[in-house]
């Protein structure tokens, strides 16, 4: 059996019936360009006689591109496989999926009908859509659901009629991994004809089972597995076919292939959630923003040393960059030694462990540390090595008290402490500066500013002074902004002195 996995995108049918995500043609036909540059074998473009929209989608996407087979989704009506070939008159290879219901729930409620008349009706949608094109796809809808016995009967049968593919779909999620690839080597066994035809999967993701039940498929004999792009789709979605692919590639043991541009799958994934405003949540599967970020500082340890230790898949294959060190406060002194390394901060031991130090009172408060966060940590190290250095701050201010603040400073080895009252918090502090460094400088400029956003960023203060003609400028920066202007008035002392 051939070992190739042909991959069906119906980003652009089943992807676009998610509530809120529907493109316009022109959007349509972005995202089929980029399909082709991902390397899928088959498009589907849409369900021509649903409305004048998708119709001409189809129209115009089998005009824009020339490698894939563009397919158009029908039910077993005249009709519908009509209107179908008229769209796809414009597709270099064009494919007509076309088919039915086979589960007693379909067969019984949904189209009040019996299982023999459900297979001549099968049949003929199959043979009145082969004058057409000569590929044709036939769907068993709900087949998840449906009796092996009767599912292979229906498959024999539309298989004989001219069915060049037949796809098995689990419409409702509900099949579990092992029941899903018994339900494709029962067909594979059973049905005398299915050499004639590819058996492709179809799986959606209502119990989270879509991609595990699509693999079961191909490892049972499947060599088609239709997906979406992020796992969209109806209710949870569909199978993601970037987890498929990527499994795929994973187990080489397993011995498969697809025609894939792997190093594409970030940027159609991108593409897709923009164009279809679905933003990707952060833990997804090889395209969430979190896929490749590591923050547990033993994790991040093992992924400097190497990859592998917990990466299965090279960021580099699905057209990441590099892997995400997300500094938070579980990380260890291996991941901030080496993002300071990247940001051309060197640091002996003594210096890191005191940055760390700093570094973990930070993170404490903030959920992530960006690159500015570090450069600051970095300079507060510097500035600490003046003779000038606080040791303690305590401030007390509300609508009804007298701002008032009590400071501590370690000067040259020696512990001081002062109080003292003023306009406000920062001026109480500069005050009780004062008082244990008495100096003639006039402050001449206080300035705060944002280093990043959130209430629980960092602020930046600066401070100039000025004394006999001669003008200093401090720097601190913290989240509790009190903190950062006593540290950017000390610097600024310190400088005078």
């Amino acid at each position: 059996m051939d070992n190739k996995v042909y991959i069906f995108d119906t980003t652009l049918r089943d992807g676009e019936q998610v509530p809120g995500c529907q493109l316009n043609t022109i959007e349509k036909i972005e995202v089929a360009r980029q399909l082709e540059k991902l390397g899928v074998d088959i498009i589907e473009a849409g369900f021509p006689i649903s409305s004048p929209g998708d119709f001409n989608s189809v129209v115009e996407i089998s005009k824009a591109v020339s490698n894939p087979t563009i397919c158009a989704l029908t039910r077993a009506v005249k009709k519908d496989i009509e209107v179908a070939a008229d769209a796809l008159k414009y597709a270099k290879r064009g494919r007509i999926h076309t088919g039915i219901g086979t589960s007693p729930y379909h067969i019984y409620q949904k189209l009040n009908s019996n299982p023999d008349e459900i297979i001549e009706r099968g049949v003929a949608a199959v043979k009145y859509a082969r004058q057409f094109v000569d590929d044709v796809e036939f769907y068993a809808e709900d087949a998840g659901r449906s009796d092996n016995e009767y599912l292979a009967r229906v498959i024999e049968a539309v298989i004989a009629a001219g069915a060049t593919v037949v796809n098995i779909p689990d419409t409702t999620g509900y099949c579990l991994p092992s029941e899903y690839g018994e339900k494709i080597a029962y067909l594979v066994n059973n049905v005398p004809n299915i050499d004639k035809a590819i058996i492709s999967t179809h799986c959606h993701n209502d119990l989270g089972m879509a991609t595990a039940n699509t693999l079961s498929g191909i490892i049972n004999g499947a060599r088609q597995v239709e997906v979406t792009l992020n796992g969209l789709g109806e209710r949870a979605g569909n199978t993601a076919l970037e987890e498929v692919v990527m499994a795929i590639k994973a187990h080489k043991d397993l011995d498969f292939t697809t025609a894939i541009d792997a190093k594409q799958i970030i940027k159609t994934s991108k593409l897709v959630s923009t164009l279809m405003r679905m933003p990707v949540q952060a833990n997804k599967a090889i395209v969430g923003r979190n896929a490749f970020a590591h923050s547990s500082g033993i994790h991040q340890d093992g992924v400097l040393k190497n990859r592998e230790t917990y990466e299965i898949i090279d960021p580099a294959d699905v057209g990441v960059k590099e892997s995400s060190i997300v500094l938070t406060a579980r990380s260890g002194r291996a991941a901030l030694k080496h993002r300071l390394e990247v940001l051309g901060y060197t640091l002996d031991q003594e210096k890191l462990d005191q940055v760390y130090k700093n570094f973990l009172i930070l993170a404490d408060s903030k959920k992530d540390i960006a690159d500015e966060d570090l450069e600051v940590l970095v300079g507060h190290e510097k500035k600490e090595e003046r003779v000038l250095k606080l040791d303690n701050l305590q401030v007390i201010c509300g609508k009804s008290c007298i701002p008032s603040a009590t400071v501590t400073l370690n000067f040259n080895g020696k512990i001081m402490t002062k109080n003292a009252i003023g306009d406000g918090p920062v001026d109480a502090a500069f005050k009780a500066i004062r008082k244990m460094i008495p100096t003639e400088a006039v402050l001449e400029e206080y300035l705060v500013q944002a280093v990043t956003r959130g209430s629980d960023d960092i602020g930046k203060v600066h401070v100039q002074l000025a004394l006999d003609g001669k003008t200093v400028h401090g720097f601190g920066a913290n989240v509790d902004i009190l903190t950062a202007s006593v540290w950017a008035y000390l610097d600024a002392l310190s400088k005078i002195m």
